[in-house]
C-alpha cells in the first residue's frame, strides 16, 4: 500500500472517528434534552416514551462507542500494514476487536429495533429496515471473520516458506 492510499485511509479514518465524537458532544445532548421534555410534557407521565428514549440514548451512545473501537482497531491495522508487520500474530487482537465490536453494533441495532417495536409511535417499515440493518451490520461482521481466518492462513504459509527457505539455504 502506497504512502498516498495510507494518507486517503487515515484521512478518512479520522474524519469518521470526528464525525462519532461530534456526534456523541452534540446529538446524545439532544436526544436526551427531547427525552427530558416529553418526560415533563402534560399526559405524559407514566407513558412509556420516556423509557423507550433513555433506551433509544443508551443504544446511540453504544453504537458510537463501537464505532470507535472499530475505527482505532483499524487504525493500529493501518500502522502495521505500513511498518510490514501486518502477517504476524499480533494482528489478530486488532481484527478480534473489530468483529467483537460489530457483533455488539448488531445487538444494539437488534436492541433498539425490539425497543422501538411495541406501540404505533414508529411505522413498523421502520422497524424492518432496523433489522435489515442489524443483519447487515452482522453479515459485515462475519466478513471480517472470514478475512481473519485468511489472514490465518496467510501467516501459516508465511511461516512455512520461511522454514522451507531455511532448509533450502542449509541444502546450498
Amino acid at each position: 500500500m502506497g504512502t498516498m492510499h495510507l494518507l486517503a485511509v487515515r484521512t478518512v479514518m479520522a474524519g469518521l472517528l470526528v464525525g462519532t465524537v461530534l456526534m456523541q458532544v452534540v446529538m446524545v445532548p439532544l436526544i436526551g434534552a427531547d427525552i427530558r421534555d416529553e418526560w415533563d410534557g402534560p399526559g405524559i407521565a407514566g407513558s412509556q416514551l420516556p423509557l423507550r428514549g433513555v433506551a433509544v440514548l443508551a443504544i446511540v451512545a453504544g453504537a458510537m462507542v463501537t464505532a470507535q473501537v472499530v475505527l482505532a482497531s483499524v487504525w493500529r491495522l493501518v500502522t502495521m500494514v505500513r511498518a510490514g508487520t501486518v502477517f504476524s500474530d499480533r494482528a489478530f487482537r486488532h481484527v478480534d476487536r473489530v468483529v467483537g465490536a460489530m457483533s455488539a453494533a448488531a445487538a444494539l441495532v437488534v436492541a433498539l429495533g425490539v425497543v422501538l417495536a411495541p406501540g404505533e409511535a414508529v411505522p413498523p417499515g421502520a422497524v424492518l429496515m432496523i433489522g435489515g440493518l442489524a443483519l447487515a451490520v452482522a453479515g459485515s461482521a462475519m466478513i471480517v471473520w472470514v478475512m481473519r481466518l485468511l489472514l490465518a492462513q496467510a501467516i501459516a504459509r508465511d511461516a512455512e516458506a520461511h522454514a522451507l527457505r531455511s532448509e533450502l539455504d542449509e541444502v546450498i
